[in-house]
């Protein structure tokens, strides 16, 4: 079972109006459609489907770090409990972090929590629970203020009765204990490589992508348990190659038309580039010159060489600084207190990046710290 369903497209398509599915981004397009269709959220998901079968809906809370199907869940619920046409009028979803004031609580959330329940046609009923009450969904409700989250805190008591709210957030510590205290919490982990790397597979023999091997590794690699990240990035790769089936279309006149079958594969490198993530022999060119050397002067010479080749090829600061740290500390190389202080360093040099320091001077400045304490280990 994967993450999301191969049906997913179709339902999808047609709730967006579009006619053709190409146009509609593979992230909606496999888009759980039910409760059944989400399993990597084994825990979530087994007590979610318990409310569906008894109708009686507590208000929730779902935290965890982006892409892990938190928003497709409780939309996978909410039609699983309304159906998509009794969730038009049933469902309210806002993004908190762009409505995020009090003004928002007061006037057009408490506006849709006190509305009358509209009621469900026989064919709604005969098909779906329809429970007596509305859904409210809150993403990113860690981004609304105190002030918001207060008088959202008394509209969740008054209008309980007609009215459900899904909170959905990343850092749980942001919300308000008295409002998370009257929900439900569900944790949403990152999703297993397993489970991530047979979806991958699936999508890619769906939309007849070409790719040779380790390309599924490397998006994993680079989307570290976002699988929305990761399909996104599959994507943008098969959409450059012109490596899916869908792309077999009549091109304009004036487009060369590519016949090498080569350049429609999409490849690690194609994925490094559009991920960002720098190319693991950058990283150990780096991690070499910062092996020290009996000269010292020369061992600066080589490290202010090699990071001044790597800035000026582009590559972003903080992409070095956590590849670095991800190879000195799964290193066996090293022993812990080396390790203990490389990444004592890395913090700093993280800070110091996030507070707009130099990239070029921030890198040297790290890598000599490195080569320093592998200097006094030995």
């Amino acid at each position: 079972m994967s993450f999301f369903t191969k049906q997913g497209g179709s339902s999808s398509s047609k709730a967006t109006g579009t006619a053709n599915p190409r146009q509609v981004p593979w992230v909606e397009k496999y888009r759980p459609q039910s409760l059944d269709d989400v399993s990597s959220q084994d825990h979530a998901v087994e007590v979610l489907k318990r409310t569906v079968l008894c109708s009686n809906l507590p208000h929730m809370l779902f935290y965890g770090p982006p892409g892990t199907g938190k928003t497709s869940t409780i939309l996978a619920l909410a039609n699983q409990l309304f159906g998509p046409d009794l969730a038009k009028s049933r469902v309210l979803e806002l993004n908190a972090s762009d409505e995020r004031g009090i003004s928002i609580v007061r006037e057009k959330i408490k506006n849709f929590a006190r509305a009358a329940v509209s009621n469900p046609t026989a064919a709604q009923r005969a098909k779906y629970p329809c429970p007596p009450y509305k859904l409210i969904i809150l993403d990113e409700a860690d981004s609304m203020t105190q002030d918001a989250q207060s008088a959202l805190r008394r509209t969740m008591e008054t209008y309980s009765r007609i009215t459900r709210f899904c909170l959905i957030c990343n850092y749980v510590t942001r919300i308000i204990d008295p409002l998370a205290s009257r929900c439900s919490k569900f944790r949403f982990k990152p999703l297993e490589t397993g489970n991530a790397f047979v979806r991958l597979q699936e999508i890619c023999k769906a939309e007849g992508v070409r790719y040779e091997d380790g390309v599924i590794e490397s998006v994993l690699l680079a989307a570290d348990g976002d699988l929305r990240k990761a399909i996104t990035l599959l994507q943008s790769a098969a959409k450059l190659h012109g490596s899916t089936a869908d792309d077999e279309i009549v091109k304009e006149d004036n487009v060369m038309e590519v016949d090498d079958e080569a350049s429609k594969t999409v490849t690690v490198r194609s994925i490094e580039e559009i991920s960002g993530r720098v190319p693991d022999s950058v990283i150990n060119s780096l991690v070499q010159a910062a092996i020290p050397t009996p000269r010292i002067s020369e061992n600066f010479s080589t490290l202010q060489k090699a990071v001044e080749n790597v800035i000026l090829d582009g590559w972003s600061a903080m992409q070095l600084v956590l590849q670095i740290h991800d190879t000195l500390v799964f290193s066996d190389d090293f022993d812990g207190r080396a390790k203990n202080m490389i990444v004592a360093a890395i913090s700093e040099t993280d800070k110091r990046l996030l507070d707009g320091s130099d990239e070029h001077i921030t890198v040297l400045d790290l890598l000599v710290k490195v080569s320093g304490i592998l200097r006094k280990s030995n």
